[in-house]
């Protein structure tokens, strides 16, 4: 067994508390940090499960020792402010283990998973439990939530070697714009020599000047700025296309990855996060590509190439005006880690905001129902205004910062005004070489003055591109094994032996068996919070199952493609989701070559035909965002006629008539009762008389199939079932 490095100090200490014991005798430890009997108490706990004892330790003493056989089972219960870890024995009595705050949480919780594992299957799970490092191995700091990248410690060159490798497709359009910058620069270079010779050879010459000849002169002055300008034209050009073809194939890897990411991985993110990395961080990277990477290449080329003609003309002169660079290269350096916090913080907060604003306009029927506009713009302009406070202390750096940056680029001028003065009034410098020379200077300034301005865009653009790369690098939980097949489904669903839980703190399914033929209209019936909408989210592959295994026709669905499994698999979830076009396109989802006669034909065995074609413009009416402009039931019938158009070897129902009017149910459920016999139905149903048509009932009760049988099977057993039945029936006299 490979164990961390917090593992291996808790298997050190469990072993230094129990003498002779070795690791594969450790079933589970956990630690915990509150007085199990003493409200405000402290204590120092350490709980060890081997494969024959439990032992409980408080400040270096055994307080408790218990067999494991007389151990049925391990519970782990989330109080006020604290947890607990419990066990129940054989004899059904419950007995309190420990108590901790909620540090502990999630040792304590996987510890529970381990030792449950052990019970039911014999076999050890402590590492597979164990819940992964929250925080940085480099500097210690906590993981963002659903992040498993210290955005800190991240490396920077990788990542600059990565966004390398999205510009490489495209690197000859960056290095046309440098070659054409190269031409540019040197007709530049050219130009303040040309001037030197129409100052002092013809302004200021004290010989007979030929009219032809200053004409030239200045033609020639003219055509240097206009190739200038066209070159510079056709650079830019290079460089808007470079870089709209990057930001176009940096967003399309983005979204892509999104797409990948699991359910429980995408739903620790804002909506605003997500949307923040895939629009304004490339939009952000974009600006940088175009306009400050390729300027600092440039900028830094140039740098050197007049730097070296002033050395050769004079080096002690050149020396005293560069010499404020090295000074900006160290406040970079200062200020670079505070300056990178605050714009990581403001990223944050600007993704708060945004993720503010996409719910108030998602749920803009509920905010006027309750009457809460004005209540909604107070949030927002508080999410607002800690972005503009975080945006106000950046400002305020730089505006301590820059003047004196640009003071210290501004020095060397000074320098230049009095040493070409001087030689000028000395006779010793031309007044077309005090120009050339002012031109030379003023080329080597303006790069200093871009450099000067660059950290802030660079930490800016850093930000993007880390947060970008932050999400890419995500790991992909859910994905096709080496050998993923394509299948053509028949309908046989094998459920052997499924435990799983959302998270570490608890299990929502346990111990679940269940075959399904071809054909088989199961019911899945329960109480709320049991585990149903679980189990076909686990058949749809949205998530991995803990334990056991789920097959399709004798196949692991962890085999089987995601592509290939999902699309012969009909969903009608309970949270209808209609997209924001008409109504036929909706329908033509699930089959983006659908004919006009199969659209009508799935909305009329959903019951949708009639009310569709009473609408202004029937199949082409425009549904709104989420379908705002349609009843729920209405929409519900929509997502039916969908998923029966994807004419499915699976179909499962969510509740899918719970928004339907008696008469429209009655309608659906005819159509779904012929449709069945061709194809596996899994139905989830509230409402029982939904369900009168299920070939099975599967009763679900904390996690577990309690019951199984026919509506009349299960009336005679009067269980659980029995009970839901009695309670409707209740319900609906009081109706």
């Amino acid at each position: 067994m490979m164990l961390t490095n917090e593992n291996e100090r808790l298997f050190s200490r469990a072993k230094a508390l129990c003498p002779g014991l070795s690791d594969g005798d450790i079933v589970s430890v956990w630690e915990y940090n509150l007085d199990r009997t003493l409200p405000d108490g402290f204590s120092d706990g350490f709980v060890t499960v081997t494969e024959k004892q439990l032992f409980v330790f408080e400040n270096g003493e055994k307080i408790s020792e218990v067999p494991i056989d007389q151990i049925g089972e391990f519970k782990f219960t989330a109080g006020i402010g604290c947890v607990f870890a419990e066990y129940t024995a054989k004899s059904g009595e419950v007995t309190l283990i420990s108590r901790a705050d909620c540090t502990h949480k999630s040792r304590i919780a996987a510890g529970i998973k381990a030792a449950n594992h052990y019970l039911r299957y014999g076999r050890h799970a402590f590492e597979k439990y164990s819940p992964a490092a929250r925080v940085c191995p480099k500097c210690g700091r906590a993981y963002r939530e659903g992040s498993e990248t210290c955005l800190t410690c991240i490396d920077k060159k990788r990542i600059a070697a990565r966004l390398w490798e999205i510009m490489k497709p495209y690197k000859w359009h960056l290095f046309a714009s440098i070659i054409l910058f190269i031409v540019i620069s040197g007709i530049n270079l050219i130009t303040p020599y040309l001037n030197r010779i129409l100052v002092d050879d013809y302004i200021r010459s004290e010989e007979p000047v030929l009219l032809s000849a200053f004409v030239v002169a200045v033609l020639a002055i003219l055509a240097a700025q206009l190739v200038q300008r066209g070159l510079s034209s056709f650079r830019n050009w290079f460089l808007v296309i470079a870089g709209n073809k990057v930001v176009l194939r940096l967003r399309g890897v983005v979204f892509d990855k999104i797409q990948q990411l699991s359910i429980a991985r995408i739903s620790k993110r804002t909506a605003g996060e997500l949307l923040n990395r895939v629009s304004s961080d490339t939009a952000r990277i974009r600006m940088f590509i175009v306009n400050q990477m390729s300027s600092m290449l440039e900028q830094i080329m140039l740098f050197f190439a007049v730097g070296i003609a002033l050395f050769i003309y004079d080096w002690k002169l050149a020396l005293l005006i560069i010499l404020p660079t090295p000074i900006i290269a160290i406040a970079f350096a200062l200020f670079r880690g505070a300056m990178s916090k605050l714009f990581r913080r403001n990223w944050e907060r600007q993704s708060q905001s945004n993720t503010v604003l996409h719910d108030i306009f998602s749920g803009i029927r509920v905010v006027k129902s309750y009457g809460m506009e004005h209540r909604e713009s107070q949030r927002f302009e508080e999410y607002a205004a800690a972005e503009k406070e975080t945006q106000l202390q950046i400002e305020k750096k730089w505006a301590y910062i820059n003047p004196i940056l640009q003071f210290l680029m501004g020095f060397g001028e000074f320098i230049l005004l009095y040493y070409a003065g001087s030689a000028v009034l000395g006779g010793t410098m031309t007044y077309g070489e005090m120009s050339q020379f002012s031109s030379y200077a003023a080329m080597l300034y303006a790069p200093l003055q871009f450099l000067a301005t660059l950290p802030r865009q660079i930490m800016q653009a850093a930000t993007s591109i880390t947060k970008v790369f932050e999400i890419i690098d995500e790991p992909v939980e859910i994905k096709d094994s080496a050998n993923a097949v394509d299948i053509d489904i028949k309908g046989n669903i094998d459920i052997e032996d499924v435990s799983f839980g959302y998270d570490e703190t608890a299990e929502v399914l346990r111990d679940i068996t269940l075959h399904v033929k071809p054909g088989d209209f199961i019911g899945l019936v329960g109480k709320s919070g049991t585990g149903k909408s679980t189990l076909i989210n686990l058949v749809m592959r949205m998530y991995d199952v803990d334990e056991g295994i789920i097959k399709i026709d004798g196949v692991d669905i962890r085999d089987i493609s995601q592509r290939s499994l999902r699309s012969q698999i009909g969903v009608v979830l309970q949270e209808t989701f209609l997209f924001n076009g008409t109504i036929f396109q909706n329908i033509a989802y699930a089959k983006k070559d659908a004919t006009r006669e199969e659209v009508i034909a799935a909305a009329k065995t959903a019951g949708a035909h009639s009310f569709i074609v009473k609408l202004t413009d029937g199949y082409n009416t425009w549904v709104g965002e989420r379908g705002c402009t349609l009843s729920g039931g209405e929409k519900q019938r929509i997502a039916i006629a969908r998923a029966l158009l994807h004419n499915p070897k699976i179909l499962i129902l969510d509740e899918a008539t719970a928004s339907l009017d008696t008469e429209t149910e009655k309608q659906i459920q005819d159509s779904l009762a012929a449709l069945s016999k061709e194809r596996t139905t899994i139905a989830i149903a509230h409402r029982l008389s939904t369900l009168r048509n299920a070939t099975r009932l599967v009763v679900l009760d904390r996690g577990r199939i309690v019951e199984t049988g026919t509506h009349d099977e299960l009336i005679e057993k009067r269980g659980i079932y029995y009970q839901l039945v009695m309670a409707q029936r209740e319900m609906s006299k009081m109706a």
